[in-house]
């Protein structure tokens, strides 16, 4: 495979995201990969909005795009201590679509927050959230960017010589997971 396919999962909106920074730094340290990047706006999970309408091409879109990548990268925050709610709701509603999306699928999660723990506690929900989505969860150490204020410089580059580091090995083994 000479250019494989990475998916970037942001779980903040906010295009100022430091959370899209470091999806950037990720990307760069993967190397060369055709990217993907998942839009999270998609409705509320809804029950009687799947049963009476399906599910949503929006989240159609997502699956077949977690489908498609050969690896899964995942950057969020923690919102009061817990995964944030765009998140999660896109994580249920791919357990819905058929088939398994994330089945195998070679991931790494991190994350990059404003408080002192980098946003560690979150990092742990969405971590127990792809367990049912029997994703490949590739083991290392967690990227948490503590005061991500303070790490990024005006052009959304990460400074952190230990971040950096970190997040080099952890592309260096995603990539070889899927070469």
């Amino acid at each position: 495979m000479s250019s494989p396919t990475l998916l970037t999962i942001c779980g903040s909106l906010r295009k100022g995201s430091f959370n899209r920074m470091l999806l950037k730094e990720a990307q760069a340290a993967f190397g060369p990969a055709e990217t993907l990047e998942a839009d999270l706006n998609l409705p509320l999970y809804d029950g009687d909005l799947e049963e009476a309408e399906g599910v949503p091409q929006a989240v159609k879109t997502l699956a077949q795009q977690v489908r498609d990548a050969d690896a899964v990268v995942i950057s969020s925050p923690e919102y009061n201590k817990g995964i944030t709610g765009v998140l999660k709701n896109a994580l249920d509603w791919i357990s819905r679509v058929e088939g398994m999306p994330f089945k195998d699928k070679p991931t790494v999660v991190m994350s990059a927050n404003a408080g002192r723990t980098g946003g560690e506690t979150g990092q742990f929900m969405v971590l127990s959230c792809l367990t049912p989505l029997q994703a490949l969860v590739l083991p290392g150490q967690m990227l948490c960017v503590a005061a991500a204020g303070k790490e990024f410089d005006d052009s959304g580059a990460l400074t952190n010589e230990h971040y950096l580091k970190v997040l080099a090995t952890r592309m260096e083994a995603l990539r070889a997971a899927v070469t």
